[in-house]
């Protein structure tokens, strides 16, 4: 995210936003000029990018399926979450248990007009959204509509996908991480996705240099750092792997799908995932 960049529910059209430009690789409509012409810019360094924000999405579907059919969570809190999209966590959460309560956390103002009009619950559930920055992780957590929507003292599932690598310090990495993994009861969940220049260090170094250009912190981080950001807690097999090898739905059917008539490669998507449970 870039850096001080001041919370306001004010659109500004002429700066590019992470969310914005996810948006753009996706195929959405909620972006502009600014949005555009960074993510073209990173597609230059690497082609398939757009291929690697699906994978992403199709991530989340796995892993919310997985935390509430054989994990049990019935609350998630997702920062991050980006400008929605079929597929939305409260989707494929309350299709499994319509009980299922989440909340929903991101700092773009476009995010915040399409949460209120998108993001609906059933009825036995409930879904909220919270126009707020990772980057004040006790801000969040005090916000009404995380103590009226999830029980804290139950475990909860939290989202941070694709959203830690805006950090460029470790320490204040290490500090989000706490604050909120310190706030759920053991059996909670973390759940991440991280891009990585593990797979192609050259291409990675010029993403970089794009994203500083429009004034975007982006720091890739490798395996053993992505693994670390679970240290005390316990992962969830198969452990830290490329996005696409985590509990495929069939082996390879990622893959193939977002690759047609390419053999599947796990490693074509620069990110890491993981999920793990708090002790």
């Amino acid at each position: 995210m870039p850096e001080n960049r001041p919370l306001s529910a004010e659109i500004d059209t002429t700066v590019a936003h992470e969310a914005r430009v996810y948006d753009y690789w996706l195929g959405g409509k909620d972006h502009y000029e600014a949005d555009r012409a960074l993510g073209d810019a990173i597609a230059e360094q690497i082609p398939t990018v757009a291929t690697m924000a699906r994978a992403n999405r199709a991530f989340v579907g796995r892993a919310v399926r997985y935390l509430v059919k054989e994990a049990g969570i019935r609350q998630f809190l997702d920062i991050g979450t980006g400008i929605p999209t079929s597929g939305n966590v409260h989707e494929v959460a309350q299709l499994e248990d319509p009980s299922v309560r989440v909340v929903y956390v991101d700092n773009d103002p476009i995010v915040l007009a399409h949460a209120r009009a998108l993001m609906t619950s059933t009825p036995e559930g409930a879904t909220r959204f919270v126009f707020a920055d990772l980057r004040e992780p006790d801000a969040i957590l005090s916000e009404q509509a995380v103590s009226e929507t999830l029980d804290l003292t139950q475990p909860v599932a939290v989202m941070l996908v694709a959203v830690l690598m805006y950090f460029r310090e470790e320490s204040e990495v290490r500090r989000v991480l706490s604050a909120l993994v310190d706030a759920v009861p053991a059996g909670s969940y973390l759940t991440l996705t991280h891009p990585t220049a593990d797979f192609d260090p050259e291409a990675v170094a010029g993403v970089v240099a794009a994203a500083e250009r429009s004034g975007i912190a982006f720091q890739p981080r490798s395996r053993t750092e992505v693994a670390n950001l679970f240290a005390g807690m316990d992962l969830v097999e198969p452990g830290i792997v490329p996005v696409m090898a985590w509990r495929p739905d069939e082996p390879g059917a990622d893959a193939a799908r977002l690759h047609p008539g390419i053999e599947p490669d796990p490693a074509s998507a620069y990110y890491w995932a993981g999920m793990a449970r708090k002790r």
